[in-house]
């Protein structure tokens, strides 16, 4: 079982001036999308090459394209949506990406329609592009408006058989998980671990009625104020195999150098336990 820990180009919101922060990283793995422009985009795969990192593109590839548009209307119709996909699927599968990572099943809040088809109706086209273009497509289940964990629900209500016909990758994102499942997340990700890929690794802290990603830090564990998570990171770490663990969070809070450091070790700690138990 060989578990990457990469880090997210969230950590830096993509900007291209700051590329040098995730190359400078000891982190074997880059995960990244919202490129702020084709030279932005070019400029990284040249960095890249210069490397031996893995990377997985978080679609869309580019700032200001569709992210949440497969199922519904969001941003654009959904058949424009899958136009673009599909092309940054083509586009990444001829580059080294390990895989393309996609926002799905992502509903805005509950449907009127049945959640099961209109999710199965989105596996088949998903898994039709993968065998295509021969790359890893890895889905991440995502809270709706205002936090609605309709999504998240619906999938945890999914036949897991039929998941498995398509042959799909899973994202776990932790912070997404709990808000929409608190107490209970680990009860929704055990039934997925043998297709969880890709974790999303962080931490929430609120501010109002809006949310921030934060870097984890084994305080958090105990400072009644944060998410526990070590209990999620151990089972993911022990049942799941070959997965990219990335630690995704944003610059908003300014994290110290140091402390971002810490939460690194003490997640390659509790991973490399997990996975050796």
């Amino acid at each position: 079982m060989v578990h990457r820990i990469g880090l997210s180009g969230s950590v830096i919101l993509s900007d291209s001036k700051l590329f040098h922060k995730l190359f400078k990283s000891y982190l074997p793995h880059i995960e990244i999308g919202e490129f702020q422009d084709e030279e932005s985009f070019h400029s990284f795969i040249e960095l890249l090459g210069k490397t031996n990192k893995s990377f997985g593109l978080h679609s869309p590839l580019f700032r200001g394209k569709s992210k949440y548009d497969l199922l519904e209307k969001v941003s654009m119709n959904p058949e424009e949506a899958w136009i673009q996909f599909e092309e940054e699927v083509e586009r990444v599968s001829r580059l080294r990406a390990e895989y393309i990572l996609v926002h799905f099943p992502y509903f805005k809040k509950e449907t009127s329609g049945y959640p099961a088809e209109i999710i199965e109706e989105g596996l088949k086209k998903l898994s039709a592009l993968q065998r295509k273009y021969g790359i890893m497509i890895v889905c991440e289940p995502k809270l709706g408006f205002k936090q609605s964990p309709a999504g998240i629900q619906y999938l945890d209500c999914f036949s897991v058989e039929t998941w498995r016909k398509y042959g799909l990758g899973l994202c776990i994102d932790i912070g997404d998980y709990i808000m929409a499942a608190g107490g209970k997340a680990i009860n929704y990700i055990e039934k997925w671990t043998e297709f969880v890929k890709v974790v999303h690794l962080h931490n929430v802290e609120y501010q109002g009625d809006k949310y921030i990603w934060v870097p984890v830090h084994p305080s958090h564990e105990n400072d009644g104020s944060h998410h526990k998570i070590k209990k999620l990171m151990d089972l993911l770490a022990k049942e799941c195999e070959d997965v990219f663990f990335v630690m995704e969070y944003t610059p908003h809070t300014n994290p110290p150098e140091e402390e971002v450091e810490e939460g690194i070790r003490w997640a390659i700690e509790v991973i490399e336990e997990g996975s050796a138990s």
